[in-house]
């Protein structure tokens, strides 16, 4: 799991103090703004409680450069990148009980209104364990449009980056009218032309055979961290096993993994059930799951391990390495993705990631699109 950001005792207290200290402490630098515009929003509605009338100086405590106005989802999503466990649970149940913000997780009529989006889909999978059945139940039909755009923004990719190889076109004095050779029978019938009426007589006609997109059987592991910095990667992961499910010669398997080991392979075809049923936050012991993966492999040189995660071991960093040296040595591919989301922005252990490269491993940042166009190159 992603280390959170570190603060000295100033950032602290500048955190306690708000306004109040910015004075003598000053605006703060690092995460330090974005932790302080995220606490404002929420308790800043006690300033402007007692300042009715100019409540939006009380809820603008300049403590960063963004815009104040956060909507719900990004505010969520904000404080998940920010804060720990248990300060997390803390504000999402002030926010919910103490001021009333129940927008994404209590509140059916707002839900139906909202505008289905990749934010608004991370505040839901971030929530719903608060949410009651009827609330749940709207909350997975916006998950569903979402991951729908998503799929169908990928399935493109996806087929078109697996539209195989073909074997070596073989002719045939018989075929079907779309099968018809037309560069090789004009070749193979030139003697025939006849000079005097400027024709080409066709004695022979060929005909393609054996001409259809083959892919030999692989077997794909998709391992997801899905500690709580892993949100983005884990919904794009199933996404993109989704699409990969199906494809001629391909078995996929989508495995989640924290301290524990989930294999979602079952539910590969439904990422919405996927998405539903992941549970954010915990340890990271990768190597646990490229075990789990090893031991599924039935052809080693025909399978693929791609490590979605930022690479902050929580096990011993050992058993991860000699089971990456242990697949590399039997013919096995293995890919390390620091982030599968849209944006591949590239959080993560560098160290780690250094060593598993050593170890024979791949390591990069790829957008699912990305990945699918890699995967279809090792494949062929």
């Amino acid at each position: 799991m992603k280390p959170l950001p570190e603060l000295d005792t100033a950032e602290r207290w500048r955190l306690l103090l708000g306004e109040a200290g910015a004075a003598n402490l000053g605006a703060g630098a690092g995460a330090g703004p974005a932790m302080d515009r995220a606490l404002a929003w929420l308790y800043g509605r006690d300033d402007a409680a007692q300042n009715p009338a100019n409540p939006s100086d009380t809820l603008d405590r300049h403590g960063g450069s963004e815009a104040s106005q956060l909507s719900v989802p990004e505010w969520i999503n904000r404080i998940h990148e920010l804060f720990p466990k248990e300060t997390i649970e803390r504000l999402e149940r002030d926010a919910i009980e103490r001021y009333g913000i129940d927008e994404v997780v209590t509140n059916l009529e707002v839900l139906e209104r909202a505008t289905p989006n990749p934010a608004l889909l991370q505040a839901v999978m971030r929530t719903k364990h608060l949410m009651n059945p009827q609330v749940l139940a709207m909350a997975r039909k916006l998950v569903e449009k979402v991951v729908r755009e998503l799929i169908e923004k990928l399935a493109k990719q996806v087929q078109r980056a697996f539209s195989g190889t073909r074997k070596p076109q073989q002719l045939s004095l018989r075929g079907a009218a779309n099968q018809f050779a037309a560069r090789q029978t004009l070749t193979r019938n030139l003697r025939h032309y006849d000079v005097r009426s400027s024709r080409l007589v066709i004695q022979r006609p060929l005909f393609h055979v054996n001409t259809r997109r083959v892919l030999e059987p692989w077997q794909v592991f998709l391992l997801v961290d899905q500690s709580g910095s892993m949100l983005g990667s884990v919904i794009h992961s199933a996404v993109t096993a989704a699409c990969l499910w199906g494809l001629p010669g391909v078995k996929t398997h989508l495995i989640a993994f924290d301290t524990d080991v989930v294999d979602l392979s079952e539910t590969i075809a439904d990422p919405v059930e996927v998405l539903m049923g992941v549970q954010l936050g915990g340890g990271t012991f990768i190597g646990k799951a490229v075990g789990y993966a090893a031991e599924r492999i039935v052809a080693p040189r025909r399978a693929i391990v791609v490590i979605v995660s930022d690479f902050y071991e929580g096990m011993s960093e050992h058993v991860l390495l000699a089971h990456v040296r242990a697949l590399v040595a039997q013919g096995s591919t293995v890919l390390g993705l620091a982030a599968l989301d849209e944006r591949a922005d590239p959080v993560f252990d560098r160290e780690l990631a250094g060593k598993l490269v050593e170890a024979g491993a791949h390591v990069g940042a790829m957008t699912p699109g990305q990945l699918a166009a890699w995967l279809a190159e090792k494949l062929k």
